[in-house]
């Protein structure tokens, strides 16, 4: 889809990002995740101050895809360093999140976005990109397997009460 724009996000985008933030979590999760505990942690994780702290923190990276026609959000990703329970070798960078509607995913808007994290962990020196994500989330493991990654460990992660099985992945670069 030749509709979509990506760019780097700027300070003033951090309301943008919480809003795409919120959507795209409640649009992949909501089969998975009990409702309350999805509103209290898109609360907590999504706020326009979470992603006012990742602009503003030079060791991150972030960016905004968006409807060309209309400038609405439609998908993201960030950069930063690393924060996964598993050897680290100096210089990784985790790929803490990357999120499209699934309206748009299909469009080229998910390689565009993970070609763009590439190519900043390159710059940046990094031996490899790292990523988490929800152990029964087939379609985005498939993604990231077709992008090069392999299973590199694994983790938990809690949203309320419940903890749900991550894995962990990385691609050499």
């Amino acid at each position: 889809m030749n509709d979509i724009t990506i760019r780097r996000a700027q300070a003033q985008d951090a309301e943008r990002l919480a809003h795409i933030g919120v959507a795209t979590f409640i649009d992949s999760y909501t089969l998975d995740i009990d409702g309350d505990a999805m509103v209290a942690h898109c609360t907590r994780q999504h706020s326009r101050e979470v992603y006012a702290a990742y602009l503003a923190d030079p060791a991150c990276s972030v960016w905004l895809a968006e409807y060309s026609r209309t400038g609405a959000p439609v998908g993201y990703a960030v950069n930063c360093p690393p924060d996964l329970p598993l050897p680290l070798e100096p210089g990784d960078i985790e790929l803490k999140r990357i999120y499209v509607l699934h309206r748009f995913q299909g469009t080229g808007t998910g390689p565009r976005l993970m070609e763009a994290a590439l190519e900043d962990a390159r710059q940046r020196g990094a031996p490899r990109l790292l990523l988490g994500t929800y152990e029964d989330n087939h379609r985005a493991i498939a993604f990231y397997k077709k992008n090069g990654f392999d299973l590199a460990g694994t983790r938990q992660f809690q949203v309320g009460e419940r903890v749900y099985d991550d894995i962990v992945l990385a691609r050499r670069l």
